[in-house]
């Protein structure tokens, strides 16, 4: 009873406020990775730069979506941002928070840092879904693809653009090494960097597929808002 009046509560709320919430939650997690960055720079590199920490993997992508959707006039793209951000985002933070290892082993603040923030993207993709926000329908999960296909784009240039081949490894499907996520790392060094980086991203698409179907059968709430 308590869940469903929760629920409820989110449901009813205006879609103007349920944006402002997303950006707040933006807004939070911008400040968590401007600590991080200048932590990881000053404190750890001692003023020099280390590209495999630039703020653009997967678990990165909601800080930047929280913000763009805000000033949004168009309620189309702000639900496929809300749904890729249930799909993708719910999954990919539960993974992490997993298997920690990329953000458990530098610092206490930052191992703080990256329990909150994973923790963070999945209540703001339960947050999505709760508020009315998402597309539960079959199209509603095609239409975020592109998003992910764009954001996989961005990912790439990067890691072919910063300095130092393998510097930066967006989403771990960097060109220049076999990836560091499990068994990916073994698939690469079997069948190639390049067909094992492709069977990766499209293992995070039937994830996040899985997600999306899950979510569609709770019908929790039954559509977007209109």
């Amino acid at each position: 009873m308590m869940t469903h009046s929760i629920t409820a509560c989110f449901y009813t709320m205006s879609r103007k406020t349920a944006s402002r919430i997303l950006f707040l939650a933006g807004l939070a997690l911008a400040i968590g990775e401007l600590y991080k960055q200048i932590f990881l720079t000053v404190f750890i590199n001692h003023g020099n730069y280390d590209w495999w920490y630039f703020p653009f993997q997967l678990c990165s992508v909601p800080m930047y979506l929280c913000l763009i959707q805000y000033p949004l006039r168009s309620t189309r793209l702000r639900t496929v941002i809300c749904t890729f951000m249930r799909d993708f985002h719910i999954m990919s933070g539960i993974a992490a928070l997993a298997v920690p290892a990329g953000f458990s082993h530098i610092h206490w603040s930052l191992t703080l840092h990256g329990y909150c923030w994973h923790i963070l993207l999945i209540l703001i993709g339960l947050f999505c879904h709760a508020a009315g926000l998402t597309d539960n329908s079959r199209q509603g999960y095609l239409h975020s693809l592109p998003l992910f296909v764009l954001c996989c784009g961005i990912a790439t240039a990067v890691n072919l653009l910063a300095p130092g081949h393998g510097t930066a490894d967006m989403f771990y499907i960097s060109p220049y090494h076999p990836s560091v996520q499990p068994i990916v790392h073994e698939l690469a060094l079997t069948i190639g960097i390049l067909p094992a980086n492709l069977l990766y991203l499209a293992a995070i698409c039937l994830g996040a597929a899985l997600t999306h179907a899950l979510f569609a059968i709770a019908r929790l709430p039954l559509s977007c808002r209109k």
